[in-house]
């Protein structure tokens, strides 16, 4: 698979990142020795396909995808050094740790820090590759949060920094407090969730050389050939005036529409890396055919004339 440099950071990964949000289920009451087994295997078998760019969060499954990516670690313990390994921290869910707690975000270095060393913990490593806070505090504060990031590179527990859904503005005030670059920021990016080409998301990452990484790619499914499963914003997506565009495409080009919705994410300039999440081995290997398309200006933008619903200018 292509590889990139991600921001401005000497760490290398594949064009694609491998998403582990669904390898220990959608929920704790999900993971069962069935799924936990399953993704292990989906995890190693991104790995085998050339995925190198690994994309976790305490959040997922409360803990428990961290856990079953660091089980799948000790299963080929030579992936540790051929591979980059982030992770998110920021969300404390609803009824945490006390059940009439609300959900709220925390950038505290308390929280940052804490929640770093039990991410580590559960993936059984002594130092992650990134580290993103995952949405933005209301009452996150840039000195804090760079604080605590000096602290956690200092003990040699994360080497880079990311965000995550973050507004542009935002990014510049941590920036700006921050002795490090941030080197990567994850949003949500599709065919059917166009925001971040024209708020700022993705001319700030071109401008600081910030990797973008895009979650839900395929939004959740609606553009893909596989299964779907939707998060509540994404209820009110419509995505049929796309396919029939995307097909035509995909049989011309001979591979299929997931392909093709991956292959127009990557076109940007900005070298969006687009997160693959499927469980699936072999739809996570077909995948890695997207990174050897490259779409031409044209069937790029009759793409986002259908995403737009009306044509350019």
């Amino acid at each position: 698979m292509q590889t990139l440099q991600i921001g401005t950071s000497t760490l290398t990964a594949s064009r694609l990142a491998y998403g582990c949000w669904r390898i220990a289920g959608w929920n704790p009451a999900e993971l069962t020795p069935e799924v936990e087994t399953a993704g292990r295997r989906a995890v190693i078998a991104a790995f085998e396909a050339g995925y190198t760019f690994f994309d976790n969060a305490d959040i997922y499954g409360r803990n428990a995808a961290e856990r079953v990516f660091g089980q799948a670690l000790k299963e080929v313990p030579a992936m540790r050094d051929q591979i980059v390994v982030l992770t998110k921290c920021g969300i404390h869910p609803r009824g945490t740790p006390t059940p009439d707690q609300p959900g709220r975000w925390d950038f505290s270095a308390a929280h940052i820090i804490a929640a770093c060393e039990g991410s580590l913990r559960r993936m059984g490593l002594e130092t992650v590759d990134v580290l993103m806070l995952h949405r933005p505090d209301y009452l996150a504060d840039p000195q804090e949060v760079a604080e605590a990031f000096a602290q956690l590179q200092a003990a040699g527990k994360v080497r880079h920094f990311g965000v995550s859904n973050f507004r542009p503005s935002l990014i510049a005030a941590i920036q700006a407090a921050c002795p490090m670059p941030l080197i990567a920021h994850q949003v949500e990016i599709s065919l059917a969730r166009l925001a971040a080409f024209t708020d700022g998301t993705l001319d700030q990452c071109l401008q600081n050389r910030l990797t973008p990484m895009a979650w839900s790619p395929l939004a959740a499914g609606l553009l893909g050939d596989g299964a779907k499963r939707l998060l509540p914003a994404q209820q009110a997506y419509r995505t049929d005036p796309i396919l029939p565009v995307l097909d035509k495409i995909a049989t011309a080009r001979g591979v299929c529409r997931t392909v093709v919705a991956l292959a127009w994410l990557m076109k940007h300039p900005s070298k969006i890396v687009p997160i693959v999440g499927s469980t699936n081995p072999e739809r996570i290997r077909a995948a890695v055919k997207a990174t050897e398309l490259e779409l031409t200006r044209d069937e790029w933008y009759r793409l986002l004339d259908a995403a737009l619903g009306e044509p350019l200018p």
